[in-house]
Formats: C-alpha cells, structure tokens, sequence
C-alpha cells in the first residue's frame, strides 16, 4: 500500500470541494461502499483509501470523475478536455464494477416521473421512511442491495421494474449486461423489451407502455416482497360489460364468469344509459359483497371521449368511468382492486358535437375516513383503440380483446399477475401490428395497484 504525498492530497481536496453532494453519492457507490451518509470527510478518506491501494492513482482518479460526467473537475485538474478522456474509455473500463456502473447510469437517465413510480413499485418492499428518503434510483437501489435483493448477479428485479414503467430503453442496457455478464444469464423479457423497442422506433403511436398514474405508499409487508389482493369471495365480485358495437362482449362474459366474477353484460346503450347502467352498479350493497370490481367497454369514440349507440351527441368523457368507482365517489369498493379493460373504435373528433358534462355519483353517502387510501389507489386501467374502419370488415374481432381472454385463462393456469397477464396482451399487439402496419392497434396502460393481483 502506498503512502499518498503532498501533491495526491491535496488533488483529492480540490475534486471533493467541487463534486456536489449527488455527485458524492454516486462516488461512494462506486467506491463499493453502501454508505448512504455522504458527508464531505467521507468522501475524502474513501478516496484516500481507494488511491493508497491502486496501483495508478492518476488513472483511478481520472477514471472516477469521467464516470460522474464531470468533465469541467477533469479540466480543472488535469488539464484534459472531454475528447480526449473520452478517447481513453477503454482503458477504464475496468477499473469499477460495471454493475455499479450501470446503475448510476440508468440513474442518471430517470426523471422525477420516473423515480416516484420506482419508489411507488417497491412501496411494500422498503419501509416508509426509505421510501421516503430516496430521492434517485440510486438510492431505491442502494436499498435493495442492503437487502440482498439486487446485486452484480441479481438483476431481474432490476429489469422488471423498469418494464413496468415502460422504460423499455434501459431494460435493454440491463439485458446487455446479462449478456456481457455470461451465457447463464438469460436476457430479462428480451422478446418483450425489443419489440417494445422497434414499435418505438418505427411506429410511436403503438407504442403499448405501463406507466403509474399516482404514487401510492405502503408499510413494508413483513419481508414479503408485494402483498396479494384478498379475492377469496364467491362471486369474487362483480363484472360489468358494456357492448355498443355487437362484437367481443360475449366473449369477455364467458372469460370473467370462468373468472368466478358476477357479471352483466349490457348490448347497445346509448351514452346515457351506460352513464345510468354503472351508477346503478353502485346502489345495490350485494354488488359489494366480494373483493374486486371488474369494467370492461366496447365502444366508439375520439381520444378523450366514448359514444354509445346515439345517432348524435358527443358522448362522454372516457376518464368519466374511472372517476365512478374511485375510493371517494364509491367508499364500498375503497382498498379493493378495481380493473377497466375499454375497447375504443377511433372515430373522427371534429365530427363530434357536445358541451361538457358533470358526472354525479350517488349511491353512498358515506366519506373515507382521514388518513384512509388514497382515492386513486387499487385502479388498474387498459385502454386500447383502432380504427373504426375495422368493424366494416367481415367477421371483425378485437385483437386485443382476444389476447386479453386468452391471457387471463392462461394466468389461471399458470398463476400470472396481472401485470404479466398485460405485458402478454402487448406482446400480442406487437406482433398484430407489424404483421398487420395498415390495422394497427394503440395500447394505454396505467395502474395503481398496491399488491400483487392473481386471478388464478
């Protein structure tokens, strides 16, 4: 081990006073440490540590800050532009653990978005307080290694986690390394992630992307990585299907019913009579008695809005749905998973005349209690469209309608969430579009799921 001199010394000094205390952060990390206590004294004598036992400190060094992008201490200290650092990159390569690398990269790469849905899927996983002490992905991160649940071997927990927030760029940055890292580690989701990848590259409208709608925090579970859902009722619950067009309402009856759900399926209402069909699904207090709740329509309709069977008019709000049955306007179905699979069948907006509406919900009087879930909490929405032209077509069906019924039979079999079970549906979808460019579908997936939900 050598002993630092004057000069070394004093370089540390000046690259620890210039680093901002993120920068901090990720040094420590790199320096294989899980110090979450980033202080400036710290920081030195980790660098000190780290230089007394490299066989070339210049290098580590310059090794170290190139990795943080601090490009501006690199010119401070040694005079090097960012071009020629970057010449030398291989040489660096491997001088930190490229896990480590990795993941202060994808760090980097997160917006604020894109942290709270991380924080939000491992509400269960850390406690409250780490939750709320994480202000990166580094930080979620440094967590799950404490735990033992992610490491330079352990990944998937990784990759998962950005396939559900739709980050389908950095799950390949993850894949890579599996790769890199030996012929045992099988790619996570690569057919997924890769599709997902083209169809964003080719084609962005339809793009099928899971995003989290409202960050929803949760004690830790006892260890228990994600709790389930109760859904030990018979009837689980109650299923509501709505089918202005005449084509798959069928089909979903017959999957939700082997599903052991209560349901009824409605034909051709008009846009005030499905509006009037769900607020009646909130009166009767046995529609409550079971654990989940279950929406599914198929209609015509512009971005922002559904029609029913009317000859004109412009419908309704499509968020209209989803507000009904949120924890505030229907108390019952608060704490319960409540799912929404909506078929749309794209008409022309500018054709549609209507004025806005107000959407009341009676039903119960009673309020949630202060402190209870959030009201947005236990939603999970699906939402696909495609042209209208469509149903001109002879012996039309869904695509996605028919990759839901078939996932959800599988899942009963296989034991798959229901996050998988969507993931499979836009598996489907993929493939639909590219073999079919001229009839394709579009997919929006949002969730606020709290545990785990299998319909097994």
């Amino acid at each position: 081990m050598a002993h630092l001199d004057q000069s070394q010394l004093q370089m540390i000094n000046v690259i620890t006073e210039a680093l901002s205390s993120s920068d901090c952060r990720k040094l420590i990390y790199l320096c294989e440490s899980l110090e979450t206590d980033c202080c400036a004294e710290l920081v030195k004598e980790t660098l000190k540590s780290k230089v007394e036992n490299t066989g070339d400190a210049h290098l580590f060094l310059k090794a170290l800050i190139s990795c943080l992008g601090r490009y501006d201490v690199l010119k401070k200290v040694y005079k090097v532009c960012r071009t020629e650092i970057e010449q030398k990159m291989q040489t660096y390569e491997n001088i930190f653990q490229p896990f480590r690398v990795l993941m202060i990269n994808i760090s980097e790469e997160m917006s604020t978005e894109d942290v709270e849905e991380i924080k939000f899927l491992f509400g269960n996983t850390l406690s409250r307080e780490k939750v709320k002490k994480s202000k990166s992905f580094l930080d979620v991160i440094v967590e799950l290694e404490k735990l033992d649940l992610v490491s330079p071997e352990r990944v998937d927990i990784v990759g998962k986690c950005l396939l559900d927030i739709g980050r389908v760029d950095l799950v390949k940055k993850v894949n890579c390394y599996k790769m890199s890292a030996g012929p045992s580690a099988e790619p996570l989701a690569q057919r997924q992630s890769c599709q997902a990848a083209e169809i964003k590259q080719s084609q962005p409208a339809h793009i099928a992307r899971v995003n989290m709608v409202v960050p929803v925090h949760k004690e830790a579970a006892c260890g228990s990585p994600m709790e389930r859902y109760n859904l030990n009722t018979n009837p689980r619950g109650v299923c509501v299907i709505i089918d202005c067009v005449g084509n798959g309402g069928e089909m979903l009856e017959q999957t939700f019913k082997a599903l052991h759900f209560n349901v009824s399926l409605y034909l051709f209402l008009t846009s005030d009579l499905i509006l009037l069909s769900l607020r009646e699904i909130l009166r009767p207090t046995e529609n409550h008695i079971g654990d989940a709740f279950v929406c599914c329509i198929i209609s015509r309709g512009s971005t922002h809005r559904l029609l029913g069977t009317d000859e004109y008019g412009g419908g309704f709000a499509i968020d209209c749905i989803r507000n009904l049955f949120t924890g505030d306007a229907c108390p019952m179905l608060a704490g319960k998973p409540k799912l929404f699979f909506i078929q749309r069948y794209n008409v022309v907006e500018s054709n549609l005349n209507y004025v806005a509406e107000s959407v009341e919900v009676d039903g119960f009087n009673r309020q949630p209690a202060s402190g209870s879930i959030p009201k947005e909490a236990d939603i999970f929405w699906s939402h696909c469209w495609t042209d209208e032209r469509q149903l001109l077509q002879r012996k039309h069906h869904s695509v996605y309608l028919k990759a839901l019924t078939d996932a959800l039979h599988d899942a009963q079999r296989r034991k798959l969430n229901l996050v998988d079970v969507q993931m499979r549906v836009n598996g489907a979808i993929f493939e639909h579009n590219r073999r079919n460019p001229g009839a394709a579908y579009s997919i929006d997936v949002k969730h606020t799921l709290r545990k785990n939900l299998y319909l097994d």
